[in-house]
């Protein structure tokens, strides 16, 4: 693919590396120490329970659906010439804040143990009634970790999301976007908004699409985001070639007077498929995904969302990426256009709001217990459990406020996550580190 310039990047890549090596920094004291209310340790979720392929449990095949290619044209006739993520960084006029800049409430919110070794946050206005959901980078996108020669990262927030549920709002009254991050410049990243939308009518209009984001990968050029637990659609499907301008500043969704609305927001990203879930009421769903780069194909790993008080096991499902040319960023499907489980794990774990595997071990991020809590990381393997122990009372509520997905930047080596206003990175190894 021309435009990612993947071996001319190369040595620029292995540079960079070797930059941010040296250039972080300590946030320790920016995550304030968490009380010994938050003490007691639920019991730990043990080894991973590997689940057969003829296991109905670890089973969870996604149909793939496309938008016909004519409702994408006729969109693109009416809006205009569909641009890429360049055009939309060009636009990135939002700065967002370093570390030093954001009030204490802010930085509560980041990991006790290990701690961010960068740290941002999002301002108020534009952000205020939308809650922050998942990750996912240009690291993802390409193993060099630029895109057009960007490096760039992406934050999904959604507006109406229910406070502590993983359920979306109504469709009439949630909406999905993206801030496209500038991160050439480490030092003072920018961003601009992109509304998430589903083409309507043949392709004459489009709705907002009303899912809480807490699942995100960026994969060669497609955007795979997950969906409410009311729809059948488990991923919705964008692709970063056809982005639209809005050409009408309302705070209106899709074909105004005059032209096209993104809810005054300047991109609009129209969804190009989506992977569905077998009919049922009691079907599993991933929840939150992200991306495996130590496999061979790359794949997807995804986990399920079960309460705390739940009375079964949490499920895991990797998905092998496809690595045929015209299906860039797809899974990979069968015969029947079903994309199916290569591998499907248990866990005692619950509450889990981020997946991340890499090599034997699989990464998972459980929420607080309590309000204004911290949330747990557990490193997990068919061998055993491990998690980050920190405060003199040895707890493990050592990660995030608001857990969030987390998204692993292999050129950096850096794990992405988002809590709160608040994103933030460290590196895997200093989560080895603290879980060994």
């Amino acid at each position: 693919m021309k435009h990612r310039g993947r071996h001319r990047r190369r040595r620029r890549g292995r540079a960079l590396r070797a930059a941010l090596a040296g250039t972080a920094f300590a946030l320790t004291a920016a995550a304030t120490l968490i009380s010994t209310s938050q003490a007691t340790v639920a019991d730990a979720p043990g080894a991973l329970k590997p689940v057969a392929a003829s296991d109905e449990t670890g089973r969870l095949p996604l149909a793939e659906h496309r938008v016909p290619g004519r409702w994408l044209d006729r969109l693109a006739s009416k809006m205009g010439r569909p641009v890429g993520v360049g055009a939309v960084l060009e636009g990135a006029d939002l700065p967002l804040r370093n570390a030093d800049g954001c009030s204490t409430a802010e930085k509560h919110s980041l990991p006790v143990a290990p701690a961010a070794t960068r740290a941002y946050c999002f301002g108020g206005s534009d952000t205020r009634g939308w809650r922050a959901g998942a990750v996912t980078t240009s690291g993802d996108a390409d193993g060099d970790g630029l895109w057009g020669g960007n490096r760039v990262i992406l934050s999904g927030w959604t507006r109406g999301a229910a406070g502590g549920s993983m359920d979306g709002p109504a469709p009439e009254q949630g909406l999905a976007k993206v801030a496209f991050v500038d991160a050439n410049d480490l030092g003072a990243l920018r961003y601009t908004w992109a509304l998430l939308a589903v083409p309507v009518d043949g392709g004459r209009d489009y709705r907002g699409l009303a899912s809480p984001l807490s699942g995100m990968v960026w994969y060669q050029d497609k955007l795979l985001v997950t969906t409410r637990e009311s729809d059948r659609d488990a991923l919705y499907v964008y692709d970063m070639d056809r982005i639209q301008r809005a050409t009408v500043e309302s705070d209106a969704v899709g074909r105004v007077r005059g032209g096209w609305a993104a809810h005054g927001h300047r991109f609009v990203l129209p969804a190009v498929g989506s992977y569905t879930l077998p009919r049922g009421d009691d079907t599993s769903r991933p929840a939150t995904v992200s991306l495996d780069r130590s496999t061979s194909p790359d794949s997807l790993v995804a986990s399920e969302w079960v309460p705390a008080e739940g009375d079964r096991r949490t499920r895991l499902w990797r998905y092998a990426l496809s690595r045929d040319p015209a299906r860039s960023g797809l899974l990979t499907t069968d015969f029947s256009g079903k994309a199916v489980p290569v591998e499907a794990y248990e866990t005692k774990a619950a509450d889990v709001r981020g997946v991340l595997a890499h090599r034997s071990g699989w990464y998972l991020d459980r929420a607080a217990g309590s309000p204004g809590g911290h949330g747990t990381l557990w490193r997990q393997d068919t061998e055993g459990a491990g998690a980050t122990e920190c405060g003199t009372d040895g707890t493990r509520h050592c990660w995030s406020g608001g857990s969030g997905s987390l998204s692993y930047w292999e050129a950096t080596g850096e794990v992405w996550s988002q809590s709160g206003r608040m994103l933030f990175a460290l590196p895997l190894t200093s989560i080895d580190r603290a879980l060994d």
